[in-house]
C-alpha cells in the first residue's frame, strides 16, 4: 500500500500551524513567568512592610509606595486594593509638612 506524499505546500501549511501553536505556548509560558515574578516581588514588598521595623527599609518603602502607587494605578478597582498602603501614617512626613519641623523623627 503506497502512502500519498504531502505536497510542499501542504507540508509548509502544517509547519506554519505547528509554529503558531508553539508561539502561543511560548507566549503563555512567558506570561506565567512574568506573573510569578510579580507575585514574588509583591510578596517581598508586603513582607518588608509588615515585618521590617527598620525605617530605611519598611518606612522608606511605605513612603515611596504612597508617592508612586497613585501615579501607577489607573483604575479605581486597582486603587481600592491598596487603600491600606496609600493612607498616610501619623508618624510619616507628608508633602505638606516636610521641612517645616512637623515631621516625626
Amino acid at each position: 500500500m503506497a502512502v500519498a506524499r504531502k505536497t510542499i505546500g501542504e507540508r509548509l501549511a502544517q509547519l506554519e500551524a505547528q509554529r503558531k501553536t508553539l508561539q502561543i505556548r511560548l507566549g503563555k509560558q512567558e506570561r506565567a513567568i512574568d506573573t510569578r515574578r510579580k507575585v514574588l516581588i509583591g510578596a517581598l514588598v508586603l513582607h518588608r512592610l509588615a515585618n521590617d521595623r527598620d525605617v530605611q527599609i519598611g518606612g522608606g518603602l511605605a513612603a515611596w509606595l504612597r508617592r508612586e502607587l497613585p501615579k501607577f494605578l489607573i483604575r479605581d478597582g486597582d486603587r481600592h486594593l491598596f487603600d491600606d498602603l496609600l493612607k498616610p501614617q501619623a508618624n510619616e512626613p507628608t508633602i505638606g509638612n516636610i521641612g517645616n519641623g512637623s515631621a516625626a523623627s
